[in-house]
C-alpha cells in the first residue's frame, strides 16, 4: 500500500467516524488490531446494537463502488476479527457487520454510503 493510498485510508476514516457520531454512534474503537487484521471501527448504535464497520474509501468510482470490494472472504475475516474482539471484550446483546463507503469527489463534500447489516 503507497503513503497516498495510506492517506486516502485514513483520511476516510475519519469521515466515516464523524458520520456514525452525527448519525448517533458511540464509538468504542478504531483501528482494532490482532493477529490476522484490523477492525476499522466498533460502535454501537442508537438501539443499542454493536456494530463492527469496515470503512472503504475511494477517489470516485471508476472502478466501482467502495462496497463493492467487500468480497464473502473478507466479510469471513471481519466475522473471525469480530469474535476475536468479543473474546476481549464481552458484549450480551445484538452484533451486525456493517459498511461505510466514502468516495471521494473531484470537488465537495465527500459521499458517504452506510450498509446497515451486510452479513445478513
Amino acid at each position: 500500500m503507497t503513503v497516498r493510498s495510506q492517506a486516502v485510508g485514513a483520511y476516510g476514516e475519519r469521515v466515516a467516524a464523524r458520520h456514525l457520531v452525527e448519525s448517533g454512534y458511540h464509538l468504542i474503537a478504531r483501528n482494532w488490531r490482532v493477529r490476522g487484521g484490523e477492525l476499522d471501527i466498533v460502535a454501537v448504535d442508537p438501539e443499542g446494537t454493536l456494530a463492527f464497520v469496515e470503512v472503504k474509501t475511494r477517489r470516485g468510482v471508476a472502478l466501482g463502488y467502495p462496497s463493492e470490494s467487500v468480497t464473502p472472504q473478507k466479510l469471513a475475516r471481519l466475522r473471525r476479527l469480530a469474535g476475536a474482539w468479543l473474546a476481549e471484550h464481552p458484549h450480551r446483546g445484538r452484533i451486525r457487520l456493517d459498511v461505510v463507503s466514502v468516495i471521494l469527489l473531484p470537488q465537495g463534500a465527500p459521499r458517504v454510503e452506510h450498509m446497515v447489516g451486510v452479513d445478513s
